[in-house]
């Protein structure tokens, strides 16, 4: 059965949509992309009709993932997981995903680096806890061990002690010593590790002076 298109209205809280009125009474929603071709007059289908809405709801899941992804990038896993829980079928999860993908939106080698950068930049934390971060996001191993190929623990232990150190700038050693091996631990710092950082950031901290051999263990 064909059905004229007798109005095509912008709507008034969403801009980006119109309403479609058919034989002179509102028939649906649509993405004004996915309505760029109708005219008013024109006779379609209901199969036609399917085929549209079908596009607008594709559109619509499209574009509530970009907004997803507009905060921060996301793993092609967190996006899965996005799309599950906004109740999309399985079709729709993976026609959404390769669309990101082909437009360059989705990149799990892409996103682990830029993973490790920021949080070495930022928020300095150990291989492992880095390691860990990723694969909660889904990342896959291969992927995760090409991004940590070049992190070594021991530089970052000290960028994170410095942040933390004018926290614990006026205390002795063995409270300074205490108080940044647990800040350290908490980021996957292993013991010898944030030791060794401890003692570089504290003799930065008053002019080169080292503890004591005795008080350094």
């Amino acid at each position: 059965m064909n059905h004229k298109v007798t109005a095509i209205q912008i709507q008034k809280r969403n801009r980006q949509r119109v309403s479609i009125f058919l034989d002179g009474d509102y028939a649906f929603g649509l993405s004004r992309i996915v309505a760029a071709w109708l005219d008013v007059g024109q006779e379609i289908s209901d199969e036609k009709i399917a085929r549209l809405r079908a596009e607008d709801e594709r559109e619509v899941v499209y574009l509530k993932t970009l907004n997803f992804i507009q905060y921060r990038p996301r793993s092609s896993q967190e996006l899965r997981r996005y799309l599950v829980k906004q109740q999309a079928s399985d079709d729709m999860v993976e026609q959404t995903l390769e669309r990101l993908q082909r437009a360059g939106l989705v990149d799990d080698a892409r996103f682990a680096q830029s993973w490790v950068e920021n949080r070495t930049d930022l928020r300095p934390r150990s291989r492992q806890a880095l390691a860990y971060e990723l694969r909660q996001r889904g990342i896959d191993s291969q992927i995760i061990s090409e991004a940590l190929e070049e992190v070594d623990d021991g530089p970052l232990a000290i960028e994170a002690a410095r942040k933390q150190s004018r926290r614990y700038q006026d205390l002795e050693w063995q409270d300074f010593r205490q108080k940044t091996c647990a800040y350290l631990a908490r980021r996957g710092f292993n013991y010898s590790v944030s030791v060794e950082a401890a003692q570089r950031v504290w003799s930065e901290l008053h002019d080169g002076r080292t503890p004591d051999h005795d008080d350094i263990e």
